[in-house]
């Protein structure tokens, strides 16, 4: 399969890009080059291997959501500009 420079002027039109006559041909050539590498692909033999989504297995990642001890409040207000009642004070956004 080749790309021809008009699909390269219609994806280009799509993407709103401006493109010089030389960087059409350019991609063309380039986005062929690329078609055919993966046409390869279809001539290896996948007999006996199963589909995948994803070609290592996931696993959760996250650790366990568990308490644990944290700062005293009075050292994580110690900079804030303004708080009230242990809480950061900001400026209301929504009247």
């Amino acid at each position: 399969m080749s790309i021809s420079k008009q699909d390269v002027e219609h994806v280009a039109n799509l993407a709103r890009l401006e493109l010089t006559d030389a960087e059409k041909e350019q991609f063309a050539e380039q986005l062929s080059a690329i078609l055919k590498y993966a046409e390869q692909l279809s001539e290896l033999n996948t007999d006996g291997i199963e589909p995948t989504s994803h070609p290592m297995p996931l696993l959760n990642v996250m650790r366990e959501d568990e308490a644990r001890p944290s700062w005293p409040l009075e050292e994580v207000l110690k900079n804030a500009p303004d708080e009230e009642d242990g809480q950061f004070k900001v400026p209301a956004v929504l009247e």
